[in-house]
């Protein structure tokens, strides 16, 4: 075979391979194009159990004074944002009087739409908590600003001596108590030995406060 044929041959051997690896990187793309559909299924469920929404919070219980968003869907009449009375009820329009305090947000809901059912093919009703003024403690005797606060969720005892501006002069720091209110209407007293809680003894008489805690401070 001469030189210019063994050439030729060459540059031809080289073209054919080149063709055969576009060929197989075409075609490597291709199944990978193919093959993404199929996982998607899986990945949109997930998708749609993240972006689910969350069952109604219905732990929370009403009560006087607390501020209530009440929105009736496509009724802005109605919708408003109000307090909850002395007595525990609200007044809308169209509803009338309802009882707030002592029902949850869920309860309220459902209590509004029955009541506006009268007037309102299926009304659809939503209850918010904007502010929790019902919630709060007592802290009387000797502090620097005794009177009743809001409750935050994780106030303790020292936290509320802390709001109370700290001790008068003459306060029995070894015999504070806490009184609390039992379902039955009974009272638990606690004592509060504040001079061995700041020095880390018996720490477990910091208690976390409850709705209607009163602190006494002799």
């Amino acid at each position: 075979m001469t030189a210019t044929a063994s050439g030729f041959l060459g540059r031809g051997l080289v073209v054919m391979s080149v063709s055969v690896l576009l060929a197989g990187s075409m075609g490597a793309q291709a199944a990978s194009q193919n093959a993404a559909p199929s996982a998607s299924p899986s990945a949109a469920n997930q998708a749609d159990v993240s972006a689910a929404p969350k069952p109604h919070d219905d732990s929370f219980v009403i009560g006087d004074d607390d501020v209530l968003a009440i929105n009736v869907w496509k009724e802005p009449d109605i919708s408003r944002s109000i307090p909850v009375r002395s007595d525990g009820k609200i007044s809308l329009p169209l509803v009338g009087e309802v009882q707030a305090a002592g029902r949850t947000p869920l309860k309220l809901e459902q209590d509004i739409a029955s009541k506006l059912k009268n007037y309102i093919a299926e009304p659809e009703v939503t209850v918010i908590v904007q502010q929790i003024n019902s919630q709060k403690f007592n802290i009387l005797g000797q502090v620097n600003k005794p009177g009743s606060y809001i409750l935050t969720n994780a106030s303790t005892v020292l936290d509320a001596i802390a709001i109370a501006g700290g001790f008068r002069d003459f306060a029995k720091q070894k015999a504070i108590y806490v009184l609390r209110q039992n379902p039955d209407g009974t009272q638990t007293r606690m004592p509060f030995n504040y001079k061995e809680v700041v020095k880390g003894q018996n720490p477990a008489q910091n208690v976390k406060l409850q709705p209607r805690d009163t602190i006494v401070v002799p």
